[in-house]
């Protein structure tokens, strides 16, 4: 699979409906996009054992306890806490071998596994650390997929909120603390990381490449076009640059007054 390979991938992924969004050929493209020429079957081949092994355990287990074991003591799928800045653990092909990851990634397997097995999971974006809920009889549960798969009790919601800066009145609100986001959005997520990384580490080239995943993902947001000029003008592509800005301005948005005197910015320095 070639870097254009993954580009169509994610082009068409962006294209599908959150209902339709295959989330873990999208994130076996985006990991190609990085580094190509890999064989992602081990991934495909541990998610298809996840849903077979989960489909097996739903009958006499609850929901939560039937995700977690199976993904965290069955197929020892876990954080890494060792080398948690390493760049393997956004990589579902690094994942799949050495079953560590950050949490952001290792969802990707929770959330394939429980979709097909009929379980209904869902990502929660929370502050500084990607958590899952899971609907049970008894409503809904957190789980950690970073800790084993871990209950996390809605007072360890509330302190972890309050840890990342939430105030109070938001910290004890488990609505919004457990709020869904789709499961594009927990992909794009994991783009957000590698390009955080990537910035800090002044890898601009790395940079523009999960940008460019951001934009490809969802097609109607403007912010990834702006990252990926930003990352090109570093690299003194100012051509590209200002390719992606004018690509920003096409979508309708109320940033454009800063668009235009990013576009102005890098054209002056073009002339």
């Amino acid at each position: 699979m070639t870097r254009d390979d993954a580009i169509a991938v994610l082009t068409e992924a962006g294209q599908a409906g959150d209902e339709a969004f295959p989330l873990l050929e999208a994130a076996i493209a985006c990991a190609i996009h990085d580094y190509p020429f890999r064989d992602p079957e081990p991934v495909r081949t541990l998610a298809n054992h996840a849903a077979d092994r989960l489909a097996e355990r739903i009958g006499g287990e609850s929901p939560d306890d039937a995700l977690a074991e199976t993904m965290a003591a069955d197929l020892r799928l876990n954080g890494d806490l060792l080398h948690y800045d390493d760049a393997a653990n956004t990589d579902v092909i690094d994942v799949a071998e050495r079953r560590r990851g950050l949490s952001v990634a290792l969802s990707v397997f929770y959330l394939d596994a429980a979709r097909r097995a009929g379980v209904k999971a869902q990502g929660v974006d929370f502050p500084g650390h990607f958590l899952l809920r899971v609907e049970t009889p008894e409503g809904p549960v957190a789980l950690d997929p970073f800790s084993q798969g871990r209950l996390v009790l809605p007072s360890e919601l509330t302190r972890r909120a309050l840890r990342a800066g939430l105030t109070p009145h938001v910290a004890d609100r488990l609505d919004v603390l457990m709020a869904p986001v789709s499961e594009r959005q927990a992909l794009i997520r994991m783009q957000n990381v590698l390009f955080s990384r990537a910035i800090r580490a002044q890898d601009f080239e790395g940079a523009e490449r999960s940008a460019l995943r951001r934009a490809l993902l969802d097609p109607e947001d403007h912010r990834p076009w702006l990252d990926v000029a930003a990352a090109r003008e570093k690299q003194g592509a100012l051509a590209g640059a200002l390719e992606a800005l004018s690509h920003a301005r096409t979508l309708d948005d109320p940033m454009e007054v800063t668009r235009r005197m990013s576009v102005d910015r890098v054209r002056l320095q073009l002339n």
